[in-house]
């Protein structure tokens, strides 16, 4: 399965929180509930803050 996985910020709270960059459902923060991730079909929209990206697949 081809994509990445990022650290993200959440705009919100400021928890970082690892995600899948083509998730398939939304992805809220584990601390406050903000949406982190909408899903658009292909690459995922990320709200917050990108950090770095953790794990590079091809």
């Amino acid at each position: 399965m081809a994509g990445n996985f990022h650290s993200v910020k959440c705009p919100d709270c400021e928890n970082e929180q690892v995600v899948f960059g083509k998730a398939s459902t939304e992805v809220a923060c584990a601390v406050c509930g903000h949406v982190l991730v909408r899903p658009t079909g292909g690459a995922a929209e990320i709200e917050g803050e990108v950090l770095d990206t953790v794990e590079r697949r091809a």
